[in-house]
């Protein structure tokens, strides 16, 4: 097949764009990870040192995820964290992954995502979810909105992005300002399930499905994707990106031990009683019950763990069993440090840099 038409308002956010030897690009999806004995202000840090180096490793884009009321995670801004990460650096995409769509009035993404567009011009993505991010109570102070209008709300969204609600439409005359000469941010669908992988398709939208927390629905929601995709002004044909819970570390035994950490966290999400991303030590020590540990154990088998080439192969596997366009590593282990080096062994073994 040919590339990808990348056209008007996508401008060349999409292209296939190889480095070294990744077979497809290979971006960063980031939570801003607050560890035990951290702060929020240190996991900033630590996001904003990891845009600029991810950028000079190579990587393709840098997007952030909007969590709510979760301790291990400080991104519940998407927009304004955006804003700060993209004056950080100078030419890596930095976007969301996502802005949960029905938290918001289309209106007001569509103004913050014009802002930033016009501040970063072509650098900017917008990734939609449909989930709350968060818990039911959570997610009624947030005062959200119904989910089965999401289909609804990102066609109001992207008519106020474009100015393109039809004469005698109730918002026809509401402008969202500011909109940058250069056009619109592109616009993502994200998802778990098939719901938003059909919806992308039949709107021709690009695609990004969460396999670090919803493994065995991958493969039947890029199918859905591919199946019911309609080609566009956006794109010829699908472009599936999907996001990979992955760590890498100087040995297999210590990504083991970093791994255990982002799995300890999730166990106690899960059992609503969450924290900080907890040591290595204490996840090896936590007295898991039977059925905590086949918890454990399902997430650890999700999360690509090794030294850099086992990571690299990991990859490699997972990119051909799936068919994805891109791949979007996310890291939410103890420690700053941690982190940092992951992404970098990665890079260095898909000779992304030296």
């Amino acid at each position: 097949m040919g590339p990808v038409r990348v056209v008007n308002v996508v401008s060349d956010q999409i292209r296939g764009i190889a480095r070294g030897d990744a077979e497809v690009p290979l971006s960063v999806l980031d939570l801003a990870t607050v560890s035990a004995g951290g702060t929020a202000g240190e996991a900033l840090a630590t996001s904003t040192e990891l845009a600029r180096r991810a950028e000079a490793w190579g990587y393709h884009r840098f997007w952030v995820a909007e969590h709510h009321g979760m301790p291990s995670v400080a991104s519940s801004s998407p927009a304004v964290l955006i804003a700060h990460l993209a004056a950080s650096t100078r030419t890596i995409r930095v976007g969301s992954g996502g802005v949960m769509l029905p938290n918001h009035a289309p209106l007001i993404i569509a103004e913050q995502f014009g802002t930033l567009q016009a501040l970063h011009p072509g650098r900017i993505d917008l990734g939609l979810g449909r989930a709350p991010g968060t818990d039911p109570a959570t997610a009624q102070a947030l005062r959200r909105g119904d989910a089965d209008r999401f289909p609804q709300e990102v066609a109001d969204l992207t008519a106020f992005l474009d100015d393109a609600f039809p004469a005698g439409h109730s918002y026809a005359r509401i402008k969202a300002i500011p909109r940058d000469p250069s056009g619109r941010p592109p616009i993502w669908l994200l998802g778990s399930s098939g719901f938003s992988a059909q919806l992308a398709g039949i709107l021709g939208l690009p695609f990004a499905f969460a396999h670090h927390f919803s493994a065995a629905n991958t493969e039947p929601a890029l199918e859905l994707y591919r199946t019911n995709f309609r080609p566009s002004e956006v794109l010829d044909r699908p472009y599936a990106l999907i996001g990979v819970g992955a760590i890498a570390a100087d040995t297999e035994r210590e990504a083991h031990r970093l791994a255990l950490t982002s799995g300890l966290s999730m166990l106690r999400l899960r059992r609503g009683t969450p924290g900080p991303v907890p040591t290595p030590e204490e996840a090896e020590s936590f007295p898991y019950s039977e059925v905590e540990r086949e918890f454990l154990d399902a997430w650890l088998s999700n999360m690509i763990q090794g030294d850099g080439e086992g990571v690299r192969t990991g990859l490699a596997e997972l990119r051909a069993r799936t068919g994805a366009d891109e791949l979007m590593i996310t890291t939410g282990v103890y420690g700053g440090a941690n982190r940092l080096r992951s992404f970098e062994l990665i890079a260095q073994a898909h000779k992304m840099t030296e």
